[in-house]
C-alpha cells in the first residue's frame, strides 16, 4: 500500500472520529453519553495534532483535557447520579444566530489557513516541536513567560483568598 494512500486514510479516519463523536456530544440527550462521546473528541484532535507534526500540542491536549478536564466532567456527572437521565436539549433552537456565528469563525480560520506557510508548500519546522517551543520560551519570550507565571500564581492565591472567606 501506499505511504500517502495510507496517511491519508488515517488522517480522515481521525477527521470523521472527531467530527463525529463532537456531532454526538452536541446531540446525545444523555449527559452521561455526551461525555463519553467529548473523550473521542479529545483523542481525535490529540491524534490530529501528532499527525500534523505538533508534538507539543498533542502532549498538552492528553495531559490537560483527557487527563484532567475530562475527568472532572466525568467525575461531577457521575458524583450527581440525579443527573443521568437528564434532558438537556433546550426549548429554544437559535438557527440564525447560529449559522451566522459558524461562518464568521469558518471565515476567519478559512482565511488565516489560507495564509499560512504550510498551506502555501513552503518549508516548515520538520521533527519534534517541543524541543523549540522550549527554547523560544526561555530565551525570546522568558519575560511575557513569567508575566504569566506571576498572574496565574495571583489569580490562584485570589482563588484561595475567596473559598477562604465564605468557608468563614
Amino acid at each position: 500500500m501506499d505511504k500517502n494512500l495510507l496517511s491519508q486514510i488515517v488522517f480522515y479516519f481521525f477527521a470523521v472520529l472527531t467530527v463525529g463523536s463532537a456531532a454526538v456530544v452536541v446531540f446525545a440527550r444523555s449527559l452521561i453519553r455526551s461525555a463519553f462521546a467529548l473523550l473521542f473528541t479529545f483523542f481525535g484532535v490529540a491524534a490530529l495534532y501528532a499527525y500534523l507534526g505538533a508534538d507539543f500540542l498533542a502532549a498538552t491536549q492528553m495531559v490537560i483535557y483527557v487527563g484532567g478536564i475530562l475527568v472532572l466532567i466525568l467525575f461531577g456527572i457521575m458524583l450527581t447520579h440525579k443527573l443521568y437521565d437528564l434532558n438537556i436539549k433546550t426549548g429554544s433552537v437559535q438557527l440564525v444566530p447560529a449559522v451566522v456565528a459558524v461562518v464568521a469563525v469558518f471565515g476567519v480560520l478559512a482565511f488565516f489557513m489560507l495564509r499560512a506557510k504550510w498551506f502555501q508548500g513552503e518549508s516548515v519546522l520538520s521533527g519534534p516541536t517541543t524541543a523549540s517551543i522550549g527554547d523560544l520560551l526561555m530565551q525570546d519570550f522568558i519575560l511575557p513567560f513569567e508575566v504569566a507565571s506571576i498572574l496565574l500564581l495571583l489569580a490562584l492565591i485570589g482563588a484561595a483568598m475567596i473559598v477562604r472567606r465564605r468557608s468563614e
